[in-house]
């Protein structure tokens, strides 16, 4: 079992993502909203450093949505693949970051 963890900054595709995640019947999703570190600092003004990333970040974006699930290993690749299909790339800037850490132990799970 993983646990994947998709911090998505196209909050816009959201319904779109978890409608995709339902008809390929992956279930379970968790959504928070979350907001990054430089997006803070720069709301904040306390580092002048943070000016030069306003170019790299969408400023009209507040916050993103930081998506929680459990999959099988095997289904990894497929919610990737539905993931890069609706948001685009992973690899393009302000996009999101996504990634799995293996869980060793999970009460209340259900399938």
């Amino acid at each position: 079992m993983k646990l994947l963890i998709l911090v998505l900054n196209k909050v816009d595709k959201l319904d779109k993502l978890l409608k995709e995640f339902a008809s390929q019947h992956v279930t379970g999703a968790t959504i928070v909203n979350s907001r990054g570190m430089a997006r803070e600092l720069m709301n904040k003004d306390e580092l002048n450093i943070i000016g030069s990333f306003r170019q790299l970040l969408d400023v009209n974006r507040k916050e993103s949505k930081t998506i929680f699930m459990v999959v099988k290993e095997e289904k990894v690749e497929q919610v990737v693949a539905i993931i890069e299909n609706i948001v685009g790339s992973l690899d393009q800037p302000d996009t999101g970051i996504l990634f799995t850490t293996p869980i060793d132990f999970i009460r209340g799970y259900k399938q």
